[in-house]
């Protein structure tokens, strides 16, 4: 008899994602196999090396860590990956974060590590974090964990790092978006890869066309104690107010599926950012003179799109801070274009300033 359908599915996710970050990895791989045969060769001619002394020994073995709060979606996933990795050659760890927003928090993160050791991951470790305040406490609170995060697998030279995060998860994440007015992009949600510093694989998020529920079944059946965050419930942050109260209301109003629609339309706008970003950066090039700044009558001749696109990257460039940059900042820069009156300077993030200069977009350090 075959394990539970919810163990079944969530294994099944994080086996995709390992054969995904070893094809992504394979010259390491086939090194390792390579030597493998090398080694056997050596011990049939009384050649034989210590397997930590060749290239591909044990230490080759690519390194996967799992970010786990001890919520029910991080522990389903690292049981499916302390379940799998072993199967596939692959080195599992796991990491937790204590952000000190809670008391008990450094007890509960001691507890994530014992069980994530529990289960045979090893490296298994609990990393303290600063909170700061930009952005709003949920920003900054996401800010400080995926830095950790991103020096955890820098330390451990980790090839991924698997986040738990869930189809429900993706359909907040969309309307979230839809809120602030963001465009196609912001639409997108979460990527099922996305990167960190020098990495642009780094995340994986084998979970996102799974639901929440089959990750919490999967805790229940395999015994797993899970942690349920109280921040989760509290009204007082709007991701929750929006679990606990929009989508509920807008299932109530629309009927069923509407977690499953909008993470549909979360990959579809995420095709067609791919799409848009891919031409704005072929154009880029096109729009800029000799000096390398922006002629403003070749931006006016772009769609709207692919021109508000460059605008963007531009500002990020200049030192414009990619969290704190809207749609209505970009909306302004694009007035500079469209909407010439002869209006002065625009302020933008991070000390950023944008004006027209003699048909020219000038975006620098004011």
């Amino acid at each position: 008899m075959g394990p539970h359908p919810a163990v079944a599915a969530i294994r099944l996710a994080v086996r995709r994602v390992l054969h995904d970050i070893l094809t992504d990895h394979a010259p390491d791989h086939l090194l390792d196999r390579t030597s493998d045969r090398e080694r056997t060769a050596g011990r049939a001619s009384g050649r034989d090396r210590a397997p930590d002394s060749v290239p591909g020994g044990p230490s080759r073995a690519p390194l996967v860590l799992v970010a786990c709060s001890g919520g029910a979606d991080s522990m389903a996933l690292a049981s499916a990956l302390a379940f799998e990795a072993p199967k596939l050659g692959i080195r599992a760890g796991g990491v937790t974060v204590d952000h000190g927003l809670q008391p008990g928090s450094g007890l509960r993160a001691d507890e994530v590590v014992l069980r994530l050791t529990e289960l045979g991951l090893a490296p298994a470790e609990s990393v303290v974090v600063s909170v700061g305040r930009d952005g709003g406490p949920e920003a900054a609170a996401r800010a400080a964990r995926y830095t950790a995060l991103d020096t955890a697998a820098e330390r451990h030279g980790a090839a991924a790092v698997l986040l738990g995060h869930t189809r429900d998860d993706q359909a907040e994440t969309v309307l979230l978006g839809l809120a602030r007015g963001s465009g196609t992009r912001s639409l997108s949600g979460m990527a099922a890869v996305s990167g960190g510093p020098g990495a642009d694989r780094r995340y994986r998020r084998p979970f996102l066309h799974l639901d929440r529920q089959t990750a919490r079944k999967a805790c229940m059946v395999q015994s797993l104690p899970v942690w349920d965050d109280p921040h989760n419930a509290d009204p007082a942050y709007t991701r929750s107010r929006l679990r606990h109260e929009g989508l509920p209301a807008l299932e109530k109003a629309l009927g069923k599926g509407v977690v499953e629609a909008l993470a549909r339309t979360a990959q579809l706008s995420r095709d067609d950012a791919d799409a848009l970003d891919a031409w704005a950066g072929r154009a880029e090039a096109s729009v800029r003179d000799a000096a390398g700044l922006l002629e403003c009558a070749k931006l006016y001749a772009l769609p709207p799109a692919v021109r508000r696109r460059i605008l963007r990257r531009a500002a990020i460039e200049a030192g414009a801070p990619a969290g704190s940059l809207f749609a209505r900042h970009i909306e302004e820069i694009d007035r500079l274009i469209t909407g010439w009156r002869g209006q002065g300077a625009i302020n933008l993030p991070g000390k950023v300033v944008a004006q027209r200069q003699g048909g020219r977009l000038v975006i620098r350090q004011g």
